[in-house]
């Protein structure tokens, strides 16, 4: 049974503000109230502040150089922070049982505490009930400059960036994210062939290899998705985590799949998974990946970069039979280093919160996870 819906921090309706009796726009993606309320002294100034910057992020104004560096930086922190795919394909078939004959004790411990943590969720019927869904939300991102790194070293955070969210997601491999953070728009999304990103000054890109899952289904939104992706883990330890005593289960991205994803110009050196699910409830508390790659320049150096994310998942509650993750944090790492390179490092934070889930949309199709018109003219 639903939860009883409290007021929302979201705005999802646009006045009309050419006709004072004209009808209201429907938002595409809601808007945080918070965001809005920074953008003018009233109603109408904030509405024609939002307009005016979505109208400079077309192609004729993106010479500016502030308007091109901001919009650059936005779409850095929402690529990295607000839409990282996981490196491994999740496959959501009906069936999340898988056999434990001739598994070592790791790999069927893994098996056992992945049925706790379905039951925890609302259990094997009532996931495998559920062909689609819908979530809108809400984030604030943080994040630090590039700092020439040492141990001691204070990484402090600089302004916070507001922002919404719709997500979209189909069995199995359809979904799409529209993200707006401070006037930028990015979307990201999978047609079941080709995972891809696309923002307003900026051609769409095709992530290289199979489709693959959004990171943000992993935390906490998905079971069913989260299950699969756990069924082929180790259990490697336990942990504490907030007070909670976590069983950790851990994967490791195959040689065969880096290879798939790296490019000409960059190889992945490892990709690696964590799951830390609670002893007591079951639940899957906090999830980690940590990527390496190296890349290399034109004088034929080699630069690494590693990028560490870790999500806290919190703000459990039931949505038609479900247990979802309704709010939690990100804190992501990005080291820059080599030989010919100063060793740099970046700090980020998102902090996100759901408004409203719904599962079984009615209507939703194939037709509507297409990618954008330009993508097979890149």
């Amino acid at each position: 049974m639903k939860q009883p819906a409290a007021k929302s921090s979201l705005r999802r309706l646009c006045p009309n503000i050419d006709k004072e009796d004209g009808l209201e726009t429907v938002l595409e993606i809601p808007i945080p109230e918070e965001m809005f309320a920074t953008m003018g002294t009233n109603v109408t100034l904030r509405w024609q502040n939002m307009l005016t910057w979505m109208r400079a992020q077309t192609e004729d104004k993106l010479a500016s150089p502030t308007v091109a560096a901001r919009l650059n930086e936005l779409r850095f922190l929402l690529y990295l922070v607000g839409s990282p795919l996981i490196p491994l394909q999740v496959q959501l078939g009906h069936s999340i049982h898988r056999p434990v004959r001739d598994c070592s004790i790791e790999a069927s411990t893994a098996k056992y505490i992945v049925q706790q943590y379905i039951a925890a969720t609302g259990g094997q019927p009532a996931l495998n009930a559920v062909d689609s869904m819908c979530v809108t939300g809400q984030i604030k991102i943080s994040a630090s400059d590039f700092h020439h790194t040492s141990e001691s070293i204070e990484v402090k955070k600089t302004s916070e960036e507001i922002g919404g969210f719709v997500l979209w997601q189909k069995d199995p491999d359809l979904w799409c994210l529209e993200l707006v953070v401070s006037g930028c728009k990015v979307c990201c999304g999978s047609n079941g062939k080709v995972s891809w990103r696309h923002s307003s000054n900026q051609q769409t890109a095709v992530s290289r290899g199979a489709p693959r899952p959004l990171r943000r289904f992993l935390q906490g939104l998905d079971p069913r998705a989260t299950a699969n992706l756990f069924l082929d883990a180790a259990c490697i330890g336990e942990k504490i985590i907030n007070d909670e005593e976590c069983f950790i289960l851990k994967l490791e991205t195959s040689p065969a799949i880096r290879e798939a994803q790296s490019g000409p110009n960059f190889e992945i050196i490892h990709h690696t998974i964590w799951g830390y699910f609670s002893q007591r409830s079951g639940l899957l508390v906090q999830f980690e990946d940590s990527r390496l790659l190296t890349m290399r320049t034109k004088d034929d150096n080699d630069i690494f970069w590693e990028t560490s994310l870790e999500s806290v998942i919190e703000d459990y509650k039931y949505v038609d039979g479900i247990n979802v993750s309704h709010s939690g944090k990100t804190r992501v790492t990005v080291s820059r280093y080599g030989e010919q390179s100063a060793n740099h490092k970046r700090e980020l934070e998102e902090r996100w919160k759901i408004e409203e889930v719904d599962f079984n949309i009615w209507g939703l199709t194939a037709e509507s996870f297409l990618p954008p018109s330009n993508l097979g003219k890149t």
